[in-house]
């Protein structure tokens, strides 16, 4: 039902009053449709969501790596805590200006972080995690430790490219140096030259980053014929071991940061392998269908389609796209993503879009559609972006919002929530809501370049 002219006036008014205040603004209905966006009051509303998730974490997980926010409890990843809620929500916190927050998370992380833990640890996770975090925090708030830590850290997953390729193995133990897992993602191998990269560049120590591009140079030499890459690759052999090829997860932040480490370092090597990456890419995967623009599924070595499916993961894709220079796609992508948002009200993991069926209706907190409203809103400045952003961080508070914190969706039709809180709801999906809605003085998008957790890197600007 449409609201009457005066219902509407009555609800701008109000929600224009509450913008002055400084409280929890956790919605509890979702937006009028046509309402225009109070920039200040949806700022402020991802500043208190932040707060009341960060207060959960020190109620219940505090020492810990995340918040279990049903059971009010927590979870480590491994055998010791690595504080990744804190890690990753520290350089949100800075742009917050929360600054009581920051210097307890501060005060955590140098009194207990320590790497020198026998596990084998995810090779990516802790790069754009951990690694990214500490190297972000270090920019921005200048404490010279978190350069220690991340150093310390990036010279314990070195091991990690020691492979007849030089690509890395799936996990590397910070205390032994011994790896394992042969058969790697593309977006694992992928998704680490921005955090090694800067690593070498604040430390002098070139290591970083030739091992990382190394590695994602060897990558891309294994695309196939038509330029595509696969899922998963033996390290050791350089052989494909599952030659699906997509914008998903197993390969998204393998483009990603095909774009981000050209538009960073000013490598133009790295131009060079993304121009001829995407071109294959929206040559084979992209998909224009009654439904809208899609990037599907697709043989890396035939570019036969064999899947339309996309989920919450894809939803990136429009901001690389428009970070690559191509608004066009990136504008048609971005309505598809909305559209898959609204088809239940939440996204879901995945669906099928040449019927619109929910495949798998679960939603883990992912920041990735607001990432690209953030992206296509400073590109274009059309406040649809701004309504869709909106829209979608609305539905965030209103069905995914605990007493104390924050839950996953088991199923977004039903709603119903499931007992995780990822770090990565501070490090992204808080941080690109806030973006999304804040002045742009808030961080000056030209000089930085995020990593896919969404830690921000100062560019080499000459």
């Amino acid at each position: 039902m449409k609201r009457s002219f005066s219902r509407l006036f009555i609800y701008v008014f109000i929600a224009g009053i509450m913008a002055g205040f400084s409280l929890d603004c956790n919605a509890q209905a979702l937006p009028a449709d046509n309402a225009p966006v109070n920039r200040p009051l949806w700022a402020n509303k991802a500043k208190q969501a932040f707060l009341h998730a960060w207060n959960g974490y020190k109620k219940y997980a505090w020492g810990h790596d995340q918040l279990k926010p049903l059971s009010h409890s927590y979870y480590d990843w491994y055998s010791r805590s690595l504080l990744m809620t804190p890690v990753d929500a520290f350089d949100t916190m800075k742009l917050m200006h929360l600054n009581k927050q920051a210097a307890e998370a501060k005060k955590l992380i140098f009194s207990k972080l320590s790497f020198d833990v026998d596990s084998y640890v995810s090779t990516f996770e802790i790069t754009i995690r951990m690694l990214g975090g500490l190297l972000s925090s270090y920019e921005l708030d200048h404490d010279k430790r978190f350069l220690d830590l991340a150093r310390d850290l990036g010279n314990r997953m070195l091991p990690a490219f020691d492979t007849p390729t030089g690509m890395p193995y799936e996990y590397v133990n910070l205390k032994t140096g011994q790896t394992k897992g042969d058969v790697n993602s593309s977006a694992e191998i992928g998704t680490l030259i921005l955090e090694f990269g800067t690593l070498s560049k604040l430390t002098h120590d070139p290591v970083y980053y030739n091992k990382a591009k190394k590695a994602l140079v060897a990558l891309y030499n294994h695309r196939s014929s038509i330029g595509l890459v696969g899922t998963t690759i033996n390290v050791k052999t350089g052989k494909w071991v599952n030659t699906d090829s997509h914008v998903s997860g197993g390969i998204d932040s393998y483009y990603e940061y095909l774009v981000k480490a050209w538009k960073l370092f000013g490598d133009r090597q790295f131009k060079t392998m993304y121009d001829n990456t995407i071109q294959a890419v929206n040559k084979y995967v992209a998909d224009s269908v009654s439904t809208g623009l899609w990037y599907g599924h697709v043989d890396m070595n035939t570019g036969k389609r064999t899947a339309t499916h996309f989920g919450a993961l894809d939803a990136y894709f429009p901001a690389v796209l428009a970070l690559g220079g191509d608004l066009h796609r990136a504008e048609l992508l971005e309505a598809s993503c909305y559209k898959m948002w609204m088809v239940a009200g939440v996204e879901p993991e995945q669906l099928d879009y040449s019927d619109m069926k929910i495949i798998n209706p679960s939603y883990a907190l992912r920041p990735e559609n607001l990432e690209s409203a953030y992206y296509l809103y400073h590109y274009t400045k059309n406040p649809i972006y701004l309504k869709r952003g909106r829209d979608m961080f609305a539905s965030i508070l209103k069905y995914c919002r605990t007493d104390d914190g924050y839950a996953g969706l088991k199923d977004v039709r039903t709603k119903t929530q499931e007992d995780y809180m990822e770090s990565f709801l501070f490090a992204e999906t808080f941080k690109y809501a806030y973006l999304l809605f804040s002045p742009p003085s808030t961080l000056d998008f030209n000089k930085i370049i995020f990593n896919t957790e969404a830690h921000p890197y100062l560019r080499n600007l000459k």
